[in-house]
């Protein structure tokens, strides 16, 4: 789950960066870039990954 709120994060920057959107500084691309990175680095840790199966 995690990490498709990375891959969203990621697009909008994109889009922010592709069309020279002029924002204020809190909503830079580099901004939302870092938030998706953070987002990443959370999925790859394993949080918002979903219920453990337990056996």
């Amino acid at each position: 789950m995690v990490g498709i709120v990375a891959a969203v994060l990621f697009f909008i920057a994109f889009l922010i960066n592709a069309a020279d959107i002029t924002t204020n500084d809190v909503f830079s691309s580099v901004n939302v870039m870092l938030l998706g990175l953070t987002a990443l680095a959370l999925h790859v840790a394993g949080i918002g990954a979903g219920r453990p199966r337990r056996r």
